[in-house]
């Protein structure tokens, strides 16, 4: 089919937004942008790829929270060598105007593990050679090093002569303030699955700029057309890429052994198991606990794997419980009631414990949070450290109160979500008190009395010298102190049912509601809308008693750029017995929202005298109802609505999928039942195995199904008691 059906096509279909995406399209097929591949773009103009091509090209791959993050593929909006590429082009026009006065300016250049293996088969038409297959995060980064060098901007790199070398996103950061580096960036998408990619740009502080700077860099980048590149050996001949001396990773390591500052000696009976979820974190957490002398164990299959084919779903993601799932099997071989574990960048930490029974408890971020500050500020065997405390407005309010009781400290409680917020805080605690924004002028420290800073995403800052959240402490801190708890037969499961006993009954649920494509991000944006039109007057049940609006431009000031509005896109209610925040993605057709259960306040008074277990099983409990009945307030405000069972599907599966089992797959799999159309359990779950292939692609989605298929055949028990496959399959899930 010719280009000009396909711009009819995507007109007709899609009105302006297909206009656009024609032009853009028409730009890459005559080779107007650099790495386009027409020749591999003509072959998409095929009318069945007509969606493909709309969502492909209908804008360009937003800068959000620091940078650009998507799906590797050909388009503006895709990640790319073309749109990496004019990202760093930018970058260099930027630095080159903010620091004109610098000689010899250098930046660190990062990557990750990634390689882009069309996994979800979106590009199964061109076949199984193609110019994308095999691009990596390394590759994305030594294109990246060859601009910057086109700029005579010299780049500091990992192992340049090695293909596979890392550099984790916290030793990015602090390489960047001790080389003295005007700025830095991360080829990664963090945790996201692995048919995605992104790159991430940092300051000269070590950490993502904010608001009026992001704009200043943005307006750059968007004007950025001709690329000006080096070839990379003869850039590195040059000496404009350079290699990262060896010694500054041991002076990185030796800053975290300084703070540890033999709190506890590592017991050498007491196995750890640590997985860097097949990505950078052997690099940092890997290298400190090792270094501290923790018997550190890594499960087979869990080392560097840029396809990360041992992780469940495929998402190497420490706030998705099943992403340990073979790292807990593991520790169970090896005697470790414990696994620790970080993304592929190293800056999230997870943590997982056996109990008792034999089961396994998740920990979410802001759980990890309040541990590890609880054992720092509080704990009589801990540091009892006094300081700065930091954390935004998502993270557990549970934090505050462990501030407030340890006395003597100062706490930054009400930030927007992200660690550059954090990081911006230590920037003006860095300046004399006349010089800082006014809000924290009044805060008698500096950033070198920093304690922890921590937000729900599993994150945690320690060191004010690096800039952004970093595995590698925590990780330390959790060793430690779960060593020193199993020796007394305790748990850390027992530690922070403990901290809720002392402090209250804080609780968090933290839910994504995920979409897709253009549909997506327009769906995602009306529900904001309905919000600030349609402001509730309930939440899940309860009275809303406040709403504060982080765009009202009277409350918070003037937007300062066009990025400002993008983290201030916040709106959060407060009820009599929760606040829940709702805010949408920078990068994604995704909207976030964060429920916290506030103690002493409407229902979650009666917890007080709670103690144990029934404590944490009361107030989670609370806090998953409120959530669930919250998704579903905002899907009805774009007429959407889902049943109890596909609210328990994981949030890695989006809507659609969510819909699809709904009504397609649970009503088939009654019937099944009551039909007997299986002779045995393994041909069921073969055929929900089948049925469900798309939830999770290229991943096994059976383990997505636990919790929602228990719930179903609760409610099917009676009505379908006789059949025997109902007893096994009931059986089966009781294995979440």
């Amino acid at each position: 089919m010719s280009y000009a059906k396909i711009s009819d096509l995507l007109s007709q279909r899609y009105g302006e937004a297909g206009r656009t995406a024609a032009g853009e399209l028409a730009k890459w097929i005559a080779g107007d942008v650099p790495y386009a591949y027409p020749e591999i773009l003509e072959k998409h103009l095929e009318e069945q790829h007509v969606e493909l091509l709309f969502d492909a090209f209908w804008q360009v791959l937003p800068f959000g929270t620091g940078g650009r993050r998507g799906r590797v593929g050909y388009g503006s909006n895709r990640l790319n060598p073309t749109t990496v590429a004019m990202t760093v082009q930018g970058h260099c026009q930027y630095l080159r105007t903010a620091f004109a006065d610098r000689k010899d300016p250098t930046v660190v250049v990062a990557n990750d593990v990634r390689v882009f293996r069309d996994i979800a088969g979106v590009y199964g038409f061109l076949g199984d050679q193609h110019p994308l297959l095999g691009v990596s995060s390394r590759s994305l980064a030594k294109l990246a090093c060859e601009i910057y060098a086109g700029h005579g901007i010299t780049a500091y790199f990992a192992q340049p002569k090695q293909e596979h070398a890392v550099l984790t996103t916290p030793e990015l950061s602090f390489l960047i303030g001790r080389l003295g580096a005007i700025g830095g960036i991360n080829l990664s998408a963090s945790h996201n699955p692995p048919d995605d990619n992104g790159i991430k740009v940092y300051d000269q502080y070590g950490s993502q700029p904010v608001a009026p700077h992001d704009q200043q860099l943005v307006d750059i980048m968007n004007q950025a057309t001709k690329i000006e590149s080096l070839e990379f050996d003869q850039a590195l001949r040059a000496g404009l890429i350079r290699e990262i001396p060896a010694e500054l990773h041991s002076e990185y390591i030796d800053l975290y052994v300084n703070l540890y500052d033999s709190i506890f000696k590592p017991r050498p009976d007491i196995p750890i198991v640590y997985t860097p979820l097949c990505g950078c974190g052997l690099t940092t957490v890997g290298d400190l606990l090792s270094r501290l002398g923790f018997p550190t164990v890594v499960p087979d299959g869990q080392e560097p794997d840029g396809s990360f084919s041992t992780i469940p779903f495929k998402a190497p993601n420490p706030e998705v419980p099943q992403a340990t799932e073979p790292s807990k099997a593991f520790a169970e071989t090896r005697g470790s009631d414990v696994v620790l574990s970080s993304d592929p960048d190293a800056d999230r930490v997870g943590l997982e414990v056996r109990r008792p029974d034999g089961s396994w408890y998740h920990f979410d971020g802001n759980q990890i949070a309040a541990v590890l500050c609880y054992y720092l500020m509080l704990d009589p065997e801990g540091p009892r450290r006094k300081g700065l405390v930091i954390e935004t407005l998502v993270t557990t309010r549970l934090v505050g109160a462990i501030v407030r009781k340890a006395g003597e400290s100062w706490l930054v409680d009400d930030l927007l979500v992200g660690f550059k917020y954090i990081a911006d805080v230590l920037k003006e605690l860095g300046m004399p008190p006349s010089q800082r924004n006014p809000r924290y002028a009044d805060i008698p420290c500096g950033p070198e009395q920093l304690v922890i800073a921590v937000e729900e995403s599993h994150g945690a800052m320690m060191a004010p010298s690096i800039r952004d959240k970093d595995a590698a402490p925590a990780c330390m801190y959790l060793a430690a102190l779960h060593q020193r708890l199993r020796g007394r037969r305790q748990s850390l499961l027992d530690y922070y049912i403990r901290i809720l006993e002392e402090m209250g009954g804080f609780y968090d649920v933290n839910r994504s509601i995920m979409m897709n494509g253009a549909e997506g991000v327009e769906a995602r944006d009306r529900m904001m809308t309905s919000l600030r039109e349609s402001p509730p007057t309930a939440m899940a049940g309860r009275r809303v008693v406040k709403i504060v609006d982080y765009w009202d431009q009277e409350t918070f000031g003037a937007f300062v750029s066009e990025t400002d509005k993008l983290p201030r896109n916040t709106i959060q209610v407060v009820t009599e017995g929760f606040a829940v925040t709702i805010r949408p993605s920078g990068t994604e057709p995704k909207l976030k929202f964060y429920c916290q259960l506030l103690p002493g306040s409407g229902s979650s008074s009666e917890q007080t005298s709670e103690k144990g277990l029934a404590l944490l099983r009361r107030v989670r409990e609370r806090a998953e109802d409120v959530a669930r009945a919250v998704y579903n307030e905002l899907l009805a405000r774009i007429d959407v609505s889902l049943d109890e069972a596909a609210l328990m599907l994981p949030d890695i599966v989006d809507m659609d999928r969510k819909l699809s089992f709904e009504r397609n797959t649970a009503p088939r799999l009654r019937e099944s039942l009551e039909q007997n159309a299986f002779s045995n359990i393994d041909q069921l779950l073969a055929w929900l195995r089948d049925q469900t292939a798309a939830m999770t692609p290229g991943a096994n989605p059976l383990p997505a199904l636990k919790a929602p298929l228990s719930y179903l055949c609760k409610i099917w028990a009676e009505s379908l008691s006789s059949k025997p496959l109902l007893r096994e399959l009931t059986e089966w899930a009781k294995q979440a």
